[in-house]
């Protein structure tokens, strides 16, 4: 999130009505609900997990243990299995 000067984006008697209520401090603004955005879609992490974890399950069909994953990945075996019943669904 990045923060913006109010002066810059807010007509003057807005932000003397703001003051009424929130004098000098920081106001976190939420998004409109319709316009909220799913976790990871700034970061692109969410892709970037989606494809570990197909690349995670395609080698699992390719024969390579639970265990290796784990370790090839740094995740647990837990994990692992996790995301293969998961994979698993999706198909």
């Amino acid at each position: 999130m990045k923060y913006e000067k109010a002066q810059n984006i807010l007509p003057q008697n807005i932000i003397e009505l703001i003051q009424n209520y929130a004098d000098g401090i920081y106001l976190y603004i939420p998004r409109k609900s319709n316009s909220k955005k799913a976790w990871g879609e700034y970061s692109g992490i969410k892709d970037i997990l989606e494809k570990r974890n197909r690349d995670i399950f395609d080698r699992y069909k390719q024969g390579v243990s639970v265990k290796k994953l784990a370790q090839q990945f740094y995740l647990t075996e837990y994990s692992i299995r996790r995301i293969i019943r998961k994979e698993k669904q999706i198909i």
